[in-house]
């Protein structure tokens, strides 16, 4: 499987994904996909503000997610994406 990044797709099964389209779907939904891949955050302005699900985070405020265009961070580890899709590789281990 190869990406292309000109046009964010990437074909599997002979079937091309829209990755643009996947993230403006996964961003009308984010406050509940959030809720369920890293629960007990709030919110804070436009940013969703939790513990990081993926290290031993004492307390929730470096782990951010912007909930109108889905960047986020993890501002003690300096681990971050642009995007809905890499946020559930990251949490979620994939590639």
């Amino acid at each position: 499987m190869s990406v292309n990044p000109r046009d964010q797709s990437r074909r599997v099964d002979g079937k091309r994904l829209d990755f643009e389209r996947i993230n403006r779907a996964a961003l009308s939904v984010l406050p509940l996909l959030l809720a369920r891949w890293a629960p007990g955050g709030r919110r804070q302005g436009r940013e969703y503000v939790v513990r990081n699900p993926k290290r031993l985070d004492r307390r929730p405020g470096s782990f951010r997610v912007n909930l109108a265009n889905g960047l986020w961070a993890d501002f003690a580890t300096g681990d971050a994406g642009g995007d809905v899709i890499s946020l559930a590789a990251y949490l979620h281990d994939l590639s």
